[in-house]
């Protein structure tokens, strides 16, 4: 056959020679699976300004607006990875997106911007979150991920002290490299948390990278090294009863270093008990210039004391001042509720919303409510303060003169513009009249057009493009993008993030704590001295022989996600947010299990923690607990891609489930692990926890915890020698990134050390872990298995690759694991590129099938589909997404029952569900 006969016949096998038929389509009952990825950097400008890109991240699209006269005019959809949440433009040609579940970079040329298309998948470390362009002619890509993930090529050293985990992967743009997933030019490994925000320099020779989870130089004392009562020396005792004068819980203590010292809350010192520094690097300086780029070295290569929570970033292009959003937490401070018994409380001042700016060797942090008076609090809605107030502060943009900044607010739905040099003299005032209210809420990111006099800013409450007159300061036209997530997420996600809603300062709500639904690295003492104690209805795996009831002063307890709570019982550290204390008395254990009831217990935090003046209306908390019961964890970025174990893993999984490792258990017979669970249930299995509580001679009766989030605690090395704790390894061990380990309060610095912690009379079995070399080695493989431990979605949901003409065996490789993974049902395959003006769509059926988007196409061998690849000079990109998702994302975008290739042959619209062939 001629070379122009295989090209009609590839044409045909890819469906573009079909005539229309319509067959509707069957789809799951839910086949949206919500992560709450937190978008970084979602639209960029075309550097000629004719074009906006926008990240569409719940539906894993790049949309492509043109810039007119009168607005926006959306004339392209390319789809990227899973969970777009950055993107930046390199010329007017290409635009590289950042896929934060995908661990992925899509390269995309727009050089015909109504048919963009994907040319090349690049794979860096977990959860990329921000790109920008430096170095030598801005040729060269800067990426922010945490310091792991399968595609990392080294160790990411887990059990070892002193390691950074936060990564900076920097790829050549003109020369990629491997055709799997590019060359980096190479990985810069930064002293610091998982990183977020970039910035570049006006000449491009700078990038600064900042940490996410930063911290604020706190850390807990465990209660074990706490006197009884929590007196010390030449102290004054905290309250040990709440206002009734019943006794409550021995506790740890939060510490924070104040430059000198490590002292807690009310200026006592424990410096003999913290064996680690915590240098609070936040802010990185790299030179991108360099060969390879790398940080700056000595007191120049970073910045101290930014904030606890960064945001983002932007450079003053005249001055060259970096300006730094974040929040700053008060968790050195204690207690909910009014203050009355202990004379303290954080309410209504839990963090402060900040701008932090940047100079040379200088740390100015400026608080942009400065005119809140926390003094006061919970004053009704609305209020005068609450108005002039801005929270969370994320995105920015500035004038080419440097003179003027725009401020992206999610917690108050606004964009507020701040006079430069006011900002870093700290003389702005707050005021409305400097706020711009924008509809659809939670602004995440802006761009400037200034040439146009526009402010584009997406809201992330409703996945849409708000259009500014910077002149007039009015929002000119509202600009919505297609959105696959059902109702009760667009209308429950405000209650997490609105602050101006949620607070009566405006500035405190869920995600000040709960950075997108997750948690913030932090622990926080949240008592409350003037509560009275409440029943524990348990059930109980152990029952407390003492006081199982939940007493209302708890003593410091981390910060625990909002993600997979669905399917695992009552919540919080204790339980004790739990339905079971509405049930009738006759059945006490009804309504334990009622994640639902559970998530409504949250409810008078609104009051006793934000400030708020009332508790949330039933139907706004409904929409609330709707919202929040469908937030996932995401893959475990430790575990193989083909959800094999390696041989620590498994042999340490072997202990897991096999013999007794305490007194009455084996760590599976507290730590359930079932990944199918109730399959009647919308969050079948289990993942360390049933919801069961239990008593293992702790000062308190603890819910039995998952497990899914333990990679996500590494960091804090370094631990005094205290009773029931194993001796060894006590001394000072230097500088780490976290203060905060493992253990409801934090107090415990590595799984390893855990794992021969004393509970009393429950200590670990020693005829479980052998004592001598094979212990050690025991205890390291159950430590390789708990970071690798299963989630709910498997490792292979997310990950792609492009197939193109110079892909070699490895990407073939990648294809085939992608295709096992699908056939092992962990994940949907779906394939996409763009031919001849048309977007090709296929879902693999299983056989060595594809099903194409056009419904009269037959279905195309796996082999076929790559040889057209070939053969067509057509890259493909696959994609293996959340089980269920696969005909929405592959073949019916707006799951309308028609398919999207049909959509488009018949000119009606595949991302409006009211346009149909």
């Amino acid at each position: 056959m001629t070379r122009s006969g295989l090209l009609r016949k590839a044409l045909a096998i890819a469906g573009l020679a079909v005539p229309l038929t319509a067959p509707t389509l069957a789809h799951a009952a839910s086949s949206y699976t919500l992560f709450e990825s937190g978008q970084v950097r979602p639209l960029a400008l075309s550097t000629d300004g004719k074009h906006l890109f926008a990240v569409n991240t719940p539906d894993g699209r790049l949309e492509i607006f043109r810039v007119k006269k009168n607005g926006l005019s959306h004339v392209g959809s390319v789809p990227v990875g899973l969970e777009p949440v950055a993107v930046a433009a390199r010329n007017d040609d290409e635009v590289w997106v950042v896929n934060h579940l995908s661990d992925s970079i899509s390269v995309v040329d727009v050089s015909d911007p109504e048919h963009g298309r994907v040319v090349r998948t690049l794979l860096v470390g977990d959860e990329p979150r921000d790109i920008v362009f430096g170095g030598p002619n801005r040729r060269r890509a800067f990426i922010t991920t945490a310091h792991r993930g399968q595609n990392r090529p080294s160790d990411p050293q887990f059990a070892t002290p002193g390691v950074g985990r936060a990564d900076v992967w920097v790829f050549d743009a003109n020369a990629l490299g491997a055709p799997l997933g590019g060359t980096p030019l190479t990985i810069v490994t930064l002293f610091s948390d998982t990183p977020r925000a970039l910035a570049v320099s006006p000449d491009g020779s700078k990038v600064y990278a900042a940490a996410f989870h930063s911290g604020n130089r706190t850390t807990v004392v465990s209660d074990l090294l706490v006197p009884d009562g929590g007196e010390a020396a030449g102290g004054v005792a905290a309250p040990n009863t709440n206002f009734e004068g019943l006794p409550q819980p021995e506790s740890s203590i939060i510490v924070k270093h104040n430059g000198a010292n490590w002292v807690d809350s009310i200026g006592r010192t424990w410096d003999d008990e913290v064996r680690f520094s915590l240098p609070d690097e936040d802010v990185f300086v790299i030179d991108a210039t360099a060969h390879p780029p790398a940080q700056k070295a000595g007191p120049s290569g970073f910045y101290t004391g930014v904030g606890t929570i960064l945001y983002n970033m932007i450079v003053n292009p005249v001055n060259g001042k970096v300006y730094v959003t974040n929040t700053d937490a008060q968790n050195d401070k204690r207690f909910e509720g009014p203050g009355i018994f202990a004379g303290e409380t954080l309410r209504g001042h839990l963090h402060e919303s900040r701008i932090t700016v940047l100079g040379a060797g200088s740390v100015a942090p400026r608080h942009i409510n400065k005119h809140i008076d926390y003094a006061s609090c919970c004053a009704p809605l609305p209020n005068t303060e609450n108005e002039r107030s801005l929270a969370l502060p994320q995105g920015m943009a500035i004038t080419s003169n440097g003179a003027t900044l725009y401020v992206a607010a999610l917690g108050s739905n606004k964009i507020g513009i701040f006079n430069t040099a006011a900002l870093e003299n700290d003389t702005f005032v707050p005021s409305a009249t400097n706020h711009i209210p924008v509809s659809g809420g939670g602004p995440t990111g802006i761009v400037l057009d200034q040439a146009r006099g526009r402010l584009y800013a997406l809201t992330s409450f409703d996945n849409a493009i708000s259009i500014i007159d910077t002149a007039t300061r009015v929002e000119t036209a509202h600009v919505p993008m297609h959105n696959p997530e059902p109702p009760s997420i667009t209308h429950g996600r405000k209650f997490l993030y609105d602050a101006k809603f949620s607070s009566s300062h405006g500035d405190s709500s869920c995600a000040s704590c709960h950075v997108f639904g997750d948690f913030d690295s932090l622990a926080w003492d949240l008592g409350n001295p003037d509560a009275v104690t409440i029943p524990n209805p348990g059930p109980f795996l152990v029952e407390d022989p003492g006081t199982p009831d939940y007493r209302p002063m708890k003593g410091p307890m981390t910060t625990q996600s909002l993600r997979g709570m669905a399917n695992h019982g009552p919540m919080h550290w204790r339980g004790d947010r739990t339905g079971g204390n509405d049930a009738p008395s006759v059945q006490p254990d009804s309504g334990i299990f009622d994640e639902v009831a559970a998530f409504k217990k949250f409810n008078p935090a609104f009051v006793e923690l934000l400030g708020r003046h009332t508790e949330l209306s039933e139907p706004d908390m409904d929409a609330f607990t709707d919202f929040v019961l469908r937030i996932t964890y995401p893959p475990n970025p430790i575990r193989n891609l083909d959800n094999s174990l390696t041989p620590d893993q498994q042999a340490g999984k072997a202990f897991f489930t096999g013999p007794m490792s305490d007194v009455t258990h084996s760590c599976e017979g507290c730590h359930t692990l079932d990944t199918t669970g109730n399959p009647e249930s919308e969050a079948p299995g289990f993942f360390g926890t049933m919801g069961l509580s239990t008593f293992e001679g702790t000062p308190q009766t603890m819910k039995v915890p998952h497990f899914r989030n333990l990679y996500q605690k590494v960091g804090m090395f370094g631990m005094a020698e205290a009773p029931g704790i194993e001796p060894g390894d006590n001394g000072f061990m230097g500088d780490q990134v976290r203060g905060f380990g493992f253990l409801h309060d934090g107090m415990i610095d590595t799984i390893f050390r855990f794992m021969h912690f004393g509970f009393g009379e429950s200590e670990f079995n020693p005829e479980g872990f052998p004592v001598g070399p094979s212990g050690q080695l025991l205890r390291r493989q159950v430590e390789s298995f708990l970071l690798a431990f299963d989630s709910n979605m498997a490792p292979i949901v997310g990950q792609q690759a492009t197939l193109t003409q110079t892909s070699n065996a490895a990407v073939h490789a990648r294809l085939n694991l992608l295709r096992s993974r699908a056939e092992a049902g962990e994940c949907d395959l779906v394939v996409k590129g763009h031919l001849l003006g048309s977007e090709l769509g296929y879902l693999y059926a299983g056989g060595g099938l594809f099903t194409s988007n056009r419904a009269g196409s037959p279905p195309i061998a796996d082999a076929t589909l790559r040889l057209v690849s070939l053969l067509l000079n057509l890259p493909l990109t696959y994609t293996c997404t959340p089980p269920g998702s696969g005909e929405r994302l592959g073949l019916d975008r707006d799951e309308d029952g028609f398919r999207d290739g049909d959509e488009h042959d018949a000119g009606s619209d595949p991302a409006d569900p009211n346009s149909t062939p």
